[in-house]
């Protein structure tokens, strides 16, 4: 399932912020594609995520700091693959589907690859989260021209490329930050169906 031995290295180290998701993890990472990592930030887990990650075979980063961001970033001072994925670790998206979103980054075509969430079914995505989000995809689009629908929690990029970024926000504004910044940089953005 994961590859937690340090004497081979990763292709993709996959960033899975997690807050109480020990029954959902078992779930997750059998979807792990073969050759990737798994990395588990707890964020503060009261129901033993930690140790139901470790257990599968997950390398598990302790984060105190409350906030998306910092569990994000937690994972991404842990990751040592060329590339890495985030995705959250409740079980909404199959870390089956990264290898398609990793593709364009692997081959060159793209420096950031999102994931557009389609809804299996429509209701796995209440209306007013759908619309919250498509109005704040529409106002990033304004701001910076990138072609986006979705500014969801599952992503491909370089780490040294993240890294460089420099993100600041810790708490839930992370992705938007990420966005921003990548765009200012001109990165290559792509975004993919994925199911939700």
């Amino acid at each position: 399932m994961s590859n937690d031995n340090p004497a081979v290295d990763p292709i993709v180290d996959v960033v899975l912020p997690c807050l109480d998701e020990a029954a959902a993890l078992p779930g997750v990472l059998a979807g792990l594609p073969t050759g990737w990592r798994a990395i588990v930030v707890d964020n503060g887990s009261s129901d033993g995520s930690a140790a139901v990650a470790r257990g599968l075979g997950a390398l598990v980063v302790s984060e105190p700091r409350r906030g998306y961001g910092a569990a994000v970033h937690a994972g991404l001072l842990a990751a040592t693959a060329p590339l890495v994925a985030t995705c959250d670790a409740d079980g909404s998206l199959d870390l089956a589907e990264l290898p398609g979103l990793a593709a364009p980054v692997l081959a060159g075509d793209a420096d950031l690859v999102l994931g557009r969430r389609v809804p299996k079914p429509v209701s796995a995505w209440p209306a007013h989260a759908r619309l919250a989000n498509a109005v704040l995809a529409r106002l990033v689009r304004r701001a910076c021209g990138l072609r986006l629908h979705d500014l969801g929690p599952v992503r491909v990029a370089r780490r040294a490329d993240l890294l460089a970024l420099d993100l600041r926000d810790r708490r839930s504004g992370y992705p938007l930050e990420l966005v921003l910044r990548a765009a200012g940089r001109a990165w290559r953005g792509r975004e993919l169906p994925v199911d939700y």
